[in-house]
């Protein structure tokens, strides 16, 4: 499900890539907190799970869970909004001297539009400014 029009979202929670992974793990810290929260997952997220999907041995079975999470969970795209949230990290990276990979630039974009605590275990969000992590 794909939500087109949202407000801030102050207790959600934005899922990165290693918390899915995590999830599809079965690791205890991940399935306890998970069902306690509102959960989302920006697009470029499942787009890396996709990606992952093709290079793997277990294509199928992979895909099968992508199809699955999909079903289940809220996933936010990139908006007009988001981009302009983009140019302004992507500087602010470049300004400090501390480049991030660009996919993890515009899940920064996300939490960041929407008020959203990011889910992840990669410490270089840290260098980002107005964005609330946890780590699970």
């Amino acid at each position: 499900m794909v939500v087109s029009k949202l407000t801030k979202m102050g207790g959600s929670h934005l899922l990165d890539t290693n918390i899915i992974i995590a999830f599809y793990d079965r690791d205890p810290k991940v399935l306890n907190r998970i069902t306690r929260h509102k959960i989302y997952i920006p697009s470029i997220v499942i787009g890396e799970l996709w990606f992952g999907a093709e290079k793997s041995a277990n294509k199928l079975s992979n895909q099968k869970q992508i199809e699955a999470l999909i079903d289940h969970v809220t996933i936010l795209p990139i908006t007009e909004e988001t981009s302009k949230h983009y140019g302004t990290i992507k500087n602010e990276l470049k300004q400090k001297g501390k480049p991030i990979p660009e996919n993890d630039i515009w899940i920064s974009a996300i939490a960041r539009e929407f008020s959203i605590v990011l889910v992840t275990r990669d410490q270089h969000f840290s260098n980002i400014s107005d964005i609330r992590i946890e780590t699970w």
